[in-house]
């Protein structure tokens, strides 16, 4: 260690210019990292709706349309007239309406009502389209520019084209909240208006360099884009105030700044190392989810923790020596109270802690595993343009979610039996194939290539259903797995399945299971690196026990507010809070094991509290910051979820450390120095 520091002080300058050219890299090359905002993309590739989707796009030239708008107060020739300007726009494959299911000789009045119902309603007409993946923005600006104001588009592609629009704006604008609150935290924990920007600057290098290095992969999705850098600032912002704050206090000690930053390095790796550790293996749980937006999400936190780590015992130490004057030009007075006295007052309460948390553990535990889950981008707030827009179509038409079920083409009888079968399910609303839109009595190879093709490829016949289902819950879903069956008992395991609500159902059920692998991963990770730190039985138990129970309390509310929640927010906080947080354990579990061994428990209890509670609080404040400002300025449900459960997991995770710990650990005491290795605790006489 000491070599290392020797070398890092010696060659400071070429140290600091170093970093700031590959930040400077970095900040180039993320103009070349696109953002993926289609969740299906990160579907297995072996799923059933992804193979379902390759398999169509094989077979058949005609996409699922993904897109719908909504054209009030029109005649049929307006509609039409709407239609063909619409299959103009650049990105629009296909688009339909009335007249490509119905002859529009027959007059209105004369034809079938629930046909009708799918397309023109009260002189409404509902046009489907398909916008190709790219085009979401561009093609859905040009089709506002084409219906006004008064209309309405909804789908798919619409949610896909606003998040991308807002994506951009709204890190900006979170980035614009959340640098001043947490310069004005750090501003309160110490006594230098200038040190603030010494943290800011170790992790904001390391942030950009994260960034850069996703030119790697070409691609990160909109999950990673809003969520990662900040929450790998506030993370890992914790290493810097470690550092910085043990060389202040060298600074007290010793005259020369080279020297006390020498043995800050010494006195904080520890630390630092063994809260970058958990998060690492917390975070590195993250990238064995089979649903690939959380893989990507864990290996840009990884990187990211990686690169803080680097900055903060590399490059910070060299910043600081280069400029420690202006730390020492810009003192100021304490703006916080001493903490001093905190320690027996908070003791006070370990009882009612105790006793509050063994009752509500089991409902907590119980009530997160109870909640009601979405699994998509959930419904868009009514005061926005695109949730107003679905609102409306769902208003005029009723909700629509179209299905696509690929069969063997060959068997028409068969076929005509099952199209009859699927339209007496109870939420298919009609069903479109060549068996009951043209006489079965008709060869297909008779009519032309444009008549059939929408129905037959070489292989498969393709049937259309129209479902007045959501695109999501549990009658969506549950009639998914009808149609799926009802095609199987047909056709076996010939059949396939796509359409929106089947690839959420496949989301549902990758996200289930994933679940279970990464909670797991991430306990025993995090419980092995506390284990070897600790060199102790049961302290890596009871630090888990604390922070898991804030974990169970913070998911369990939606349930018991009878709210839904969205399901990869749940799985991320679930992972994220844990590996974040349990720092705050370590640091304060530290500082009882360094005391105990010269007083008593108590007196080492209330010493760490008097110590180290203000860190602690201000870790969690910034961390809490970045949550609720996330779930203040994102659109987005899943964001705005991740960033709602983080700010609330970090208040309650400091709660459980400053009450639940010293409680735990006075019980304990005797159990936990008889279970550590070399723990050679104080014996009182």
């Amino acid at each position: 260690m000491s070599s290392f520091t020797d070398k890092i002080i010696k060659h400071k300058k070429p140290v600091v210019w170093i970093f700031i050219l590959v930040a400077l890299i970095s900040s180039v090359a993320t103009l070349f990292v696109s953002v993926n905002h289609n969740m299906m993309d990160y579907l297995p590739d072996d799923s059933p709706s992804m193979e379902a989707v390759d398999l169509m796009e094989e077979s058949f030239d005609e996409p699922v349309e993904n897109t719908q708008i909504l054209i009030q107060d029109v005649s049929v020739p307006e509609a039409l007239d709407y239609k063909q300007n619409i299959a103009a726009v650049e990105g629009v494959t296909s688009v339909t309406w009335l007249d490509d299911t119905a002859d529009l000789k027959t007059p209105i009045a004369m034809m079938d009502d629930d046909l009708l119902d799918q397309y023109y309603s009260e002189k409404d007409a509902l046009i489907t389209a398909f916008i190709e993946e790219g085009y979401e923005v561009s093609a859905t600006d040009e089709i506002y520019e084409l219906i006004g104001e008064d209309n309405a588009v909804g789908g798919e592609v619409a949610e896909t084209a606003e998040s991308q629009r807002m994506a951009s704006s709204e890190s900006m604008y979170a980035a614009m909240l959340l640098v001043p609150i947490i310069i004005i935290i750090l501003i309160f924990s110490t006594n230098s208006w200038v040190e603030p920007v010494f943290f800011l600057t170790a992790i904001g290098v390391s942030v950009v360099i994260n960034l850069g290095t996703n030119i790697f992969t070409g691609e990160i999705s909109f999950v990673t884009q809003s969520v990662a850098p900040i929450l790998q600032l506030a993370v890992s912002l914790d290493y810097a105030i470690f550092l910085l704050h043990s060389f202040a206090e060298y600074r007290r000690r010793v005259a020369d700044p080279t020297e006390a930053m020498k043995l800050a390095m010494k006195r904080s790796f520890p630390a630092i190392t063994a809260s970058a550790t958990t998060t690492f293996f917390g975070f590195i749980a993250l990238t064995f989810m089979n649903f690939e937006i959380g893989a990507d999400l864990g290996f840009n936190l990884v990187k990211g923790i990686v690169f803080s780590y680097i900055s903060v015992i590399i490059f910070l130490p060299a910043l600081t020596l280069m400029f420690y004057k202006w730390i020492d030009k810009t003192q100021h007075r304490p703006f916080m109270p001493s903490f001093k006295k905190l320690g027996p007052n908070v003791l006070k309460f370990r009882i009612p802690a105790l006793i509050i948390v063994g009752l509500l553990l089991v409902p907590a535990f119980l009530g997160q595993g109870q909640t009601s889950f979405i699994y998509g981008m959930g419904d868009q707030p009514e005061d926005s343009r695109l949730g107003g827009d679905e609102a409306l179509i769902d208003e005029t038409f009723g909700q629509n979610t179209p299905m696509v079920v690929l069969v063997p083409r060959g068997d028409v009888a068969n076929e005509e039996a099952l199209v009859e079968e699927l339209e007496s399910l109870n939420d298919v609303s009609s069903a479109i194939a060549y068996v009951n839109m043209v006489d079965t009595a008709i060869p297909p190879g008779y009519l032309g290539e444009e008549q059939t093709s929408a129905f037959y490829s070489e292989e498969f016949a393709r049937i259309t259903l129209y479902t007045n289902t959501g695109s999501e819950g549990d009658r969506a879903f549950s009639l998914v797995e009808e149609v799926r069956d009802t095609s199987e008992q047909f056709y076996g395991e010939e059949t396939a399945v796509l359409g929106e609500s089947v690839t959420l159902f496949d989301i549902k059920d990758t996200v289930e299971r994933d679940n279970t692998v990464v909670n797991w991963l991430t306990v025993i990770g995090i419980a092995m690196v506390l284990f070897v730190t600790f060199r102790s039985l049961l302290m890596p138990v009871i630090l888990l026990i604390t922070i898991q129970s804030a974990v169970w309390f913070n998911l369990s509310v939606p349930y018991f507010m009878d709210s839904t929640l969205v399901f990869v927010g749940y799985l991320v906080v679930s992972t994220v809070q844990l590996a974040a947080t349990v720092d705050y354990g370590i640091l304060f579990t530290e500082n009882y094991m360094k005391y105990r061994q010269s007083m008593s428990a108590r007196e080492a209890i209330v010493k760490t509290i008097n110590e180290k509670i203000f860190a602690i609080f201000v870790s969690a404040s910034i961390l809490s910051s970045v949550g609720f400002i996330l779930w203040i300025t994102s659109s987005n449900p899943i964001v705005g979820s991740v960033g709602l459960l983080l700010g609330r997991g970090a208040l309650l995770a400091f709660i459980m450390v400053v009450f639940l710990l010293p409680a735990l650990l006075l019980v304990f005491d005797k159990l936990i120095g008889k279970t550590t290795w070399k723990s050679n605790f104080h014996k009182e006489k």
